[in-house]
């Protein structure tokens, strides 16, 4: 009986993590670009996207206009910037709560 409760809490810690990884509530830095021009990704014109251990997602929260000219030499659709994020993966689109570029040196 001991034995099962323990598997059964261990399962439960498991998926509670699960759930949890697709939020990030401190800031944590990501590759971010126009989804399209850098990520590959399929879309209907220049979206803002990040890029979360891996995988691409579209931004919802800000908007590519709002972090420059996305067309020049170091904007989005020419370059993959760093920016340090807050927000949750939902329905396969990260929710960004905080979305702050880190200066390029």
């Amino acid at each position: 009986m001991k034995k099962a409760l323990f598997i059964a809490f261990l399962l439960i810690g498991i998926a509670t993590q699960a759930q949890n990884k697709n939020t990030v509530e401190k800031p944590q830095i990501v590759e971010t670009a126009c989804g399209e021009c850098q990520f590959g990704m399929k879309g209907n014109g220049c979206d803002l996207a990040v890029r979360i251990d891996g995988k691409p997602y579209f931004v919802d929260g800000t908007t590519i206009d709002e972090h420059g000219d996305a067309h020049a030499k170091d904007g989005f659709c020419n370059a993959i910037r760093k920016a340090a994020v807050t927000g949750k993966v939902e329905n396969n689109r990260f929710k960004a709560t905080s979305f702050t570029l880190v200066k390029q040196k």
